[in-house]
């Protein structure tokens, strides 16, 4: 699975899809994050970055704003089987950086045991970082 993530161009005040191939390495992933960014964010439309796979997934940012919750509401969305995970502002509480993160995923597919396993690993990956 790719993720799928939308680009902010501050100009036209308006957001184009762009998606990354994740190597095995952090590091290297973020270089092509980086570079995808670096060429694609300045694109008009929808669709940023051409060829997208059919195994994505989406990624989206809020970075203006906290929240505590968050729902997206897809037209027909009983046939979207993919998850949808939505970040937002990060703040700082207690001296720990929090960022919140709401996951959408449809209950055909996953259950709230295979959501929490995911953040707790997403967690323990965060926490090895430091």
């Amino acid at each position: 699975m790719l993720p799928s993530y939308t680009v902010f161009n501050p100009e036209t005040e308006t957001f184009t899809s762009i998606w990354s191939n994740v190597p095995k390495k952090y590091e290297d992933f973020y270089d092509i994050y980086k570079s995808d960014v670096a060429t694609f964010c300045k694109n008009k439309g929808v669709v940023g970055k051409p060829d997208m796979p059919e195994n994505v997934f989406n990624v989206s940012m809020i970075p203006w704003m906290s929240f505590e919750g968050f729902n997206l509401n897809l037209q027909k969305g009983y046939d979207y089987l993919l998850p949808i995970f939505t970040f937002g502002k990060y703040f700082f509480e207690n001296e720990k950086c929090v960022l919140p993160l709401s996951i959408q995923v449809h209950h055909a597919v996953c259950d709230g045991f295979h959501v929490c396993r995911l953040v707790q690993e997403l967690q323990d990956f965060i926490n090895s970082l430091r």
